[in-house]
């Protein structure tokens, strides 16, 4: 006997019976969908349409407007699909398709960000679930077509790293340097094991250079309160300073541990790209 598909009872509540309904967490592509094409693990899509149109990118912005003067860029992996109906459907109004997406963002606790009718139906959800954030903005005219444009949000993984080259060049021209591949969660300051590129680039460094000190120094956004950053900043900079003595055998007396939480921005934190910048790692010659 074959086991069957399971359904995620959070994914089961998006069956509507204004129309969209449930598929397997991989996804299913119709017959005349375009090929390798499929719907997003979030929603389907409404009866009798196919997909003409499938960008699947891993890292990619998205500027959704959240209000009639407002926009936030949300970044992550992106998706955008077209899709078109098919010859004999009754094609239903953009307000239908509209709704149909913003009751399957609301069953599984999603929210409708902003709605707008002009020329068509075109609306902004975001649900947050299982520790993702999906953002979507849903846009159908009329025509017989629909699109979804939709962002899972996340911090791009960095695959090129400075190396211990780098590093020293950076110090002895501007007394620091500035590092993107050292990787924390959320409000954490566990040192992830895919930073471990990045650690081994400042052991050489040190090794090379046997006489450097350094100051190890945590920067975040301004995200939260004032003084959750400074401690944050000050920790995440101690773990970097504990991975390095403890796994690598660095001397501790050649490194010191400071926060300077959101106070050295280097670009504004008024979007997530800046913010994003802001949350770094510098080396500072001692």
């Amino acid at each position: 006997m074959k086991n069957k598909t399971r359904i995620p009872n959070w994914l089961a509540g998006i069956l509507l019976l204004s129309g969209i309904t449930i598929l397997t967490a991989n996804g299913v592509q119709a017959q005349n969908d375009a090929e390798g094409s499929k719907d997003p693990v979030l929603f389907t899509r409404m009866p009798g349409y196919q997909i003409s149109r499938y960008d699947d990118l891993q890292f990619d912005q998205y500027e959704f407007r959240v209000s009639d003067s407002k926009t936030r860029i949300v970044e992550g992996h992106s998706l955008f699909i077209i899709y078109d109906a098919n010859d004999n459907i009754q094609v239903p109004s953009p307000l239908q398709i509209g709704r149909n997406y913003i009751n399957a963002a609301k069953s599984v606790g999603g929210q409708l960000v902003y709605e707008f009718h002009d020329p068509g139906e075109d609306v902004v959800v975001k649900v947050v679930k299982n520790n993702m954030e999906t953002w979507a903005y849903v846009t159908a005219n009329g025509n017989g077509s629909y699109s979804i444009h939709l962002i899972e949000k996340q911090t791009m993984k960095q695959d090129v790293i400075a190396d211990a080259s780098t590093m020293d060049k950076s110090i002895k021209e501007s007394g620091k340097a500035t590092l993107y591949g050292i990787y924390f969660d959320t409000g954490k300051a566990d040192v992830k094991p895919e930073s471990d590129a990045t650690l081994k680039e400042i052991v050489k460094l040190l090794k090379n250079e046997s006489n450097l000190k350094l100051y190890v120094v945590g920067h975040t956004d301004n995200t939260g309160t004032p003084d959750a950053n400074m401690k944050l900043s000050q920790d995440r900079a101690m773990a970097v300073v504990n991975a390095l003595v403890s796994k690598y055998a660095i001397n501790a007396n050649r490194l010191k541990a400071y926060g300077d939480g959101p106070t050295a921005p280097v670009m504004s934190n008024d979007s997530e790209e800046g913010r994003a910048l802001n949350r770094r790692v510098e080396l500072v010659k001692q």
